[in-house]
C-alpha cells in the first residue's frame, strides 16, 4: 500500500510541473522541493476550504508568490474550490491561478505576493493584527481570536531588507503566534546563493527576537511536523523554521538555478514523473490522495462549528463585548460627512495639525483605527492622544511604533487590513514615500484602504534641503491605479480627506503641510467632489480659471484679488483630489472647467507633470520640476515662482497679453 502522506506531496509536484509546463511559464523548482513543506503546513493549520472567511482559521501567506503552483496545487487537493480546469490554466488570461497569488481571485489566498518580502511583512501585520484583536476580545474561558499566522518564504524573501525590518519588528512585538518556514535550496536565479548570500540567517533572527528551528530534510514530514509543534509551544517569540531542500526535486535538474524560473521541458518532466513513480494521465490525482486532503477539511469545518458555538457562549456572557466584536469585524463606519464636529477647529494650523485633529476626532469614533509612524509621530501629527500604545508589554494602544523601517511599515498595515477587524493608518514624510512605494502599489492592486499619511508635502520643508523637499511624489502617486491622493488647502478639506480615506474602497494618500495654512471661507463638503469653486468669478463666464491645491490654494486666491485690480475677472478652484474630480459627471467637470475658457493656470508646489490635462495648450504651470535647496521656506516659495506677482503673470501669459 503506498504511503498516502508521500502520494500527496507527489501529486503536489506533478500538478505543479504540469500546470507550468502547459503555460511553458512559471517557477517549477520551488514546488518541487517545497512540497513536503506545503503539505506539512497543511496538515497542521486550522482552516475550512468551504468558508474561506472563517474568522479564527490560521493564515497562510505564500511569500515567494512565484512559487504560485506550490499554492494552487494545495488548494485544490484541500477542497478550496479550485478545479482541474483552473490547474490547468495556470498563468492564463482571467484564471484564478494568477501567475502570482491574487486576493480576491484565488479562493484561500490571504494576500496578493509577487514582489519578495512583502509577503513575509503582510504576515507579520497578520499577527500584529491576532495579537491585538486577542488582548482586545479574549476573556477567560473565551479564546475567540486565537489563531497562528504562517508565512512560507525562499532565499530571496530572505535577501530583501524589508524581509529583516519586518523580522525586527516582530522580534521586539515578541509575536508568538507568527511561524516562517524558510525553503532553504541555496537557489536563486542567477545560480547558488554563495555568490551573494552566505550569512547565518538563523543567527540573524535570533539576533532579532526569534526562536530558530532547523529541519535538516524537506523529506522528513515528521521532522517538519516537529518543528511546527514546537514553534506553535513558543509564546514568547516568532519562529523562524528553517527546512533545508533541494530545488527542482526528483527532476533532472534537481539542484540547478535552471528549474528557478522556467518550465522543465516535456522530457525532464517525464523523467520527473518517472522518479517519482507516477504513471496517471496529465492533471489526474489518485482518489485517495483527496480523501486524504478531505480529513482535514472536514476537521476545519468542526473547527469552525466549535469557534461558532464558543462566540455563542461569549454572546451571552459578555453582549457588549460580542456586540463590538462584529462591528469591528464588519469595520462599521457611522455617517462622517453629517458629523458637524469633524469639520470644526479652534485655530489656524499646518493641514499635518489639522489632520492630527481630525484624526483624534476619528479615534472617538472608529474604535478599531489604529496606526502610527515610522519614527516621525510628533512631526506628522499622526498620534491617537490619551489611548496608550501597542507594543510587547502592553497591548490596548492603538498607537504603532514602527521604528525607523518605512519598506515594512506600509506592508504590515497591509496584513493588518487583509487580517480584518482593524483599519491601519500609518505616517511618515511625504519624500519617503518612495521607500514605502512597493507596499503602497500593492495596496492599490488589492483595493486595501490602508490611509497613508505623508507631511512636510512640498518644498516648504525648507532648510533640510532638496533630499526632504518632494518634487515628483504628488505625480507618482497620481499615476498609480486605484490610489487616491489628497492635498488638501485647509482644517475642512482635512476633514473631507480623511473622511474619504476611512470610507473609501481603495487606499488613499493624504499630503499635508509642515507651514501653517488659514482657514479659508467656502471650504466644506464639495471638497468630496475632488475639486470644486471655491471664490468664483464676477461673470457667469470667466476671463480665466486659477487651480491649485493644498497651500497654494491660498495664493491664487490673492492672485484673483489682483487680477481684479487690473480687469481681470478670475475663477478660483481648489482641486484637492484629483481621482475625485475626475470621476464626477461630465457635466459637472464642465461646470468648473467650462471648456470654453482655456485660459488657465495650475499652481502646486510640486511637478508640473499631472497638471496639464486640466490646463490645456493655452494655460500655464507655476510649479517645480527640479530638485530644491536648503533654505527657509519663504525664500524657497520666493526663489521657485510661488509668488502672487508670478501667478498673475501667468494668468496674463494664458490670457495672451
Amino acid at each position: 500500500m503506498k504511503d498516502v502522506k508521500q502520494l500527496t506531496v507527489n501529486s503536489v509536484r506533478v500538478l505543479s510541473a504540469e500546470a507550468i509546463e502547459k503555460a511553458k511559464s512559471g517557477h517549477p523548482g520551488m514546488p518541487l522541493g517545497a512540497a513536503p513543506i506545503g503539505y506539512s503546513l497543511f496538515t497542521n493549520m486550522t482552516f475550512n476550504p468551504k468558508d474561506t472567511a472563517f474568522d479564527n482559521r490560521d493564515r497562510f501567506v505564500l511569500s515567494a508568490g512565484h512559487g504560485s503552483m506550490l499554492a494552487y496545487s494545495l488548494y485544490y487537493l484541500f477542497g478550496f474550490g479550485l478545479k482541474k480546469e483552473d490547474i490547468m490554466n495556470f498563468r492564463q488570461l482571467g484564471a484564478k491561478t494568477a501567475g502570482h497569488p491574487e486576493y480576491g481571485v484565488c479562493p484561500g489566498v490571504e494576500t496578493s505576493t509577487g514582489p519578495l518580502g512583502q509577503g513575509i511583512a503582510n504576515a507579520v501585520g497578520m499577527a500584529i493584527a491576532e495579537n491585538y484583536l486577542a488582548n482586545k476580545f479574549n476573556k477567560d474561558g473565551f479564546p475567540i481570536v486565537d489563531h497562528y499566522t504562517f508565512a512560507l518564504c525562499g532565499d530571496g524573501c530572505m535577501q530583501e531588507g524589508i524581509e529583516n525590518e519586518a523580522a525586527s519588528l516582530a522580534g521586539s512585538l515578541k509575536l508568538g503566534k507568527l511561524i516562517v518556514l524558510y525553503d532553504d535550496n541555496d537557489i536563486t536565479i542567477e545560480g547558488d546563493t554563495d555568490v551573494t548570500f552566505t550569512e547565518d540567517v538563523g543567527k540573524r533572527h535570533e539576533a532579532l527576537g526569534w526562536q530558530v528551528i532547523k529541519v535538516k530534510d524537506a523529506n522528513d514530514l515528521n521532522a517538519i511536523d516537529r518543528a511546527i509543534k514546537k514553534a506553535k509551544a513558543e509564546t514568547e517569540k516568532p519562529s523562524l523554521i528553517i527546512v533545508k531542500s533541494e530545488i527542482g526535486y526528483g527532476s533532472p535538474l534537481q539542484g540547478k538555478a535552471s528549474c528557478h524560473g522556467a518550465p522543465l521541458g516535456a522530457d525532464n518532466l517525464a523523467a520527473l514523473k518517472k522518479n517519482l513513480g507516477w504513471d496517471l494521465p496529465p492533471f489526474e490525482v489518485p482518489k485517495e490522495v483527496f480523501s486524504h486532503c478531505k480529513r482535514y477539511a472536514t476537521k476545519g469545518k468542526r473547527k469552525e462549528k466549535e469557534w461558532k458555538e464558543l462566540f455563542k457562549a461569549y454572546s451571552e456572557k459578555y453582549p457588549e463585548l460580542a456586540e463590538e466584536y462584529i462591528l469591528w469585524k464588519e469595520r462599521k463606519i457611522p455617517d462622517l460627512k453629517n458629523i458637524e464636529d469633524l469639520w470644526r477647529f479652534e485655530k489656524d494650523d499646518a493641514t499635518r495639525g489639522y489632520g492630527g485633529t481630525v484624526l483624534n476626532k476619528l479615534a472617538k469614533l472608529l474604535p478599531f483605527l489604529i496606526g502610527g509612524s515610522a519614527d516621525l509621530g510628533p512631526s506628522n501629527k499622526s498620534v491617537i492622544k490619551d489611548r496608550g500604545d501597542y507594543s510587547a508589554v502592553r497591548k490596548d494602544g492603538p498607537n504603532m511604533h514602527f521604528g525607523i523601517r518605512e519598506h515594512a511599515m506600509a506592508a504590515i498595515c497591509n496584513g493588518m487590513y487583509l487580517h480584518g477587524g482593524l483599519m491601519p493608518y500609518c505616517a511618515t514624510f511625504a519624500v519617503f514615500s518612495d521607500y514605502m512605494k512597493n507596499a503602497m502599489r500593492m495596496s492599490a492592486i488589492m483595493k486595501l484602504p490602508v490611509t497613508y499619511v505623508l507631511t512636510h508635502d512640498s518644498i516648504a520643508v525648507g532648510e533640510d534641503g532638496p533630499t526632504h523637499q518632494p518634487i515628483e511624489h504628488l505625480a507618482g502617486l497620481r499615476a498609480m491605479p486605484n490610489m487616491k491622493v489628497y492635498r488638501p488647502a485647509d482644517g475642512r478639506e482635512t476633514t473631507a480627506a480623511w473622511i474619504s480615506a476611512v470610507s473609501g474602497n481603495a487606499p488613499s494618500s493624504l499630503f499635508l503641510s509642515r507651514q501653517t495654512v488659514p482657514m479659508i471661507e467656502g471650504t466644506g463638503k464639495d471638497a468630496f467632489k475632488g475639486g470644486y469653486v471655491l471664490k468664483d468669478s464676477v461673470k457667469k463666464t470667466p476671463d480665466l480659471i486659477l487651480i491649485a491645491s493644498g497651500s497654494e490654494v491660498n495664493l491664487v486666491i490673492k492672485a484673483q484679488a489682483k487680477l481684479k485690480e487690473e480687469g481681470i475677472d478670475a475663477r478660483v478652484v481648489s482641486m484637492p483630489c484629483m481621482e475625485d474630480f475626475d470621476a464626477q459627471s461630465k457635466a459637472y467637470k464642465e461646470k468648473v472647467l467650462p471648456a470654453a475658457v482655456t485660459a488657465r493656470v495650475a499652481v502646486e508646489a510640486g511637478a508640473t507633470m499631472p497638471w496639464y490635462k486640466y490646463v490645456g495648450l493655452k494655460g500655464e504651470i507655476v510649479g517645480i520640476d527640479e530638485f530644491g535647496a536648503s533654505a527657509p521656506a519663504a525664500q524657497l516659495f520666493e526663489k521657485y515662482g510661488f509668488t502672487v506677482d508670478n501667478v498673475v503673470a501667468a494668468a496674463k501669459k494664458s490670457l495672451g497679453k
